[in-house]
């Protein structure tokens, strides 16, 4: 860690150790015991809401913060539930819900859906963030701000 004291901020290049959890204690995302992240605030690496929390923090800050999924990743959209032929999915594959699913764009990105209900023929599936309906526990602890 370097002396600097400056403050996240927009564009700060950060480098930090990040961990999610579940409000039942699960963790979701931890980069502690392995790489901290290193990124640019406003680069894409993190939604602006989980950027958000981060604004101000300094170097050595070790913070742990609550936060509702859908400041952070979105409010719940509708639209972003579809139902899907169950042929659309690998052959074998027995959705349940609760499940999380990688589908691929058409544009080859890859998305997260949540299985929400499946019969004999379709499934039902929610293609908002995965966390944005959930409450979350949040600790980050910044090594470095440039």
């Amino acid at each position: 860690m370097s002396n600097n004291t400056a403050k996240i901020g927009p564009g700060s290049q950060v480098y930090l150790h990040l961990a999610v959890y579940l409000e039942d204690g699960t963790e979701v995302l931890s980069s502690f015991g392995d790489e901290p992240m290193r990124f640019r605030i406003g680069d894409g690496t993190l939604a602006p809401g989980f950027e958000s929390l981060l604004i101000d923090l300094e170097p050595g800050a070790d913070e742990q913060m609550l936060a509702d999924g859908s400041a952070l990743f979105g409010a719940h959209d509708a639209g972003l539930v579809h139902r899907l032929p169950l042929s659309d999915l690998p052959e074998g594959f027995a959705p349940e819900p609760g499940q999380v699913i990688q589908f691929q764009t058409p544009g080859g990105q890859e998305t997260a859906g949540t299985v929400l209900s499946a019969d004999l023929t379709e499934v039902e599936i929610d293609f908002n963030h995965p966390l944005a309906h959930r409450g979350l526990r949040i600790r980050a602890q910044v090594l470095d701000v440039l």
